[in-house]
């Protein structure tokens, strides 16, 4: 990003590509999957870029004041983006997040002299469960500013300015197919629109959770993946505001089990150490680069964050995977 460097905001964006060779070899793949490496972001992960968005234009607007409590619902990473950004702007912070994130991301929440307030999984299959939690977010933190990641239209925005012209930058516009998972829906949509901006004919393609990877009322404590979400047979009131669904092309269905695998995959074949979400991204890549009519083509994956942040949660059962 274009900021000057008297804070951590300078080294936020510009991430590299890396074309995964190895991976797509041994999995006789026809075109190129490039990854968009965004845990080099200075706190982790593609949040950060999001994080800082909304802390500039809220800046920019007068709706912050020195010291400030920022507050908001998250799986984590854009906690920990805020976190960091609000440290290194002089704010505090306090979040709210599922009792199952991972112990590495409230760990480092808290290291950054963030809040955190842990919520019983089960609750957020109540009806209306993500309206009754923000609720209780803004009700129990009067003054604070909300930070609204859901549908905060800076969040979409971030992505327009700075990942998607970067992809196009470093690709020279040689770039076919996008692929990314959906929390708030921001990184896919700005991203998404700012691409096809520039190449009409461009596919977007989100990758979502199977069936057997939902949680449900009967069966609650289904192995999932932090940060992959369901965009369909979802009543469009309970998805992110900032989720724009004209700007995707096709939904692709993983499973828990292959996001895994192929995280495991990617880490042994490649050296990159990525989490969950983007191993469910880089399923989804490989899928659409087994396609024939995808020859030839060059997909960009959004790589989220690193494995590290997830390691305790390596293996549903709490075990070292068997070896691939």
């Amino acid at each position: 990003m274009d900021d000057s460097h008297d804070h951590l905001a300078a080294l936020v964006g510009n991430t590299p590509l890396l074309e995964l060779k190895r991976f797509g070899s041994r999995q006789d793949l026809l075109c190129r999957i490039l990854t968009k490496i965004e845990y080099l972001n200075p706190a982790g992960s593609i949040k950060d870029r999001t994080a800082w968005g909304i802390i500039r234009d809220a800046e920019a607007e007068g709706q912050l004041a020195p010291g400030q409590l920022l507050v908001d619902l998250t799986s984590g990473n854009t906690g920990i983006g805020l976190a960091a950004l609000a440290a290194a702007r002089g704010y505090r912070a306090k979040f709210y997040l599922r009792a199952s994130t991972s112990p590495e991301k409230v760990t480092l929440i808290h290291h950054y002299g963030a809040q955190t307030v842990l919520i019983d999984d089960a609750e957020f299959l109540e009806p209306g469960a993500l309206d009754t939690i923000i609720g209780r977010v803004q009700r129990e933190n009067p003054g604070a500013f909300y930070t609204n990641q859901r549908a905060n239209p800076a969040n979409p925005r971030v992505h327009s300015r700075t990942t998607g012209p970067e992809i196009w930058r470093d690709t020279a516009g040689g770039v076919d197919i996008l692929v990314a998972a959906v929390g708030t829906g921001g990184t896919i949509s700005g991203t998404g629109r700012y691409l096809k901006s520039r190449k009409p004919g461009l596919q977007v393609v989100v990758v979502e959770p199977a069936p057997g990877s939902v949680p449900t009322p009967e069966h609650p404590h289904v192995d999932t993946v932090e940060g992959v979400h369901k965009v369909t047979e979802v009543d469009p009131r309970h998805l992110p505001e900032n989720y724009d669904a004209s700007v995707v092309d096709e939904v692709i269905a993983c499973e828990t089990r292959d996001a895994r695998t192929t995280a495991r995959a990617v880490a042994r074949d490649e050296g990159l150490m990525v989490g969950p979400s983007s191993g469910a991204v880089l399923y989804a890549a490989s899928l659409l680069a087994g396609r024939r009519e995808n020859r030839g083509k060059t997909i960009v994956a959004i790589v989220a964050d690193s494995g590290e942040r997830y390691l305790s949660q390596a293996h549903p059962a709490g075990r070292p995977a068997a070896s691939a």
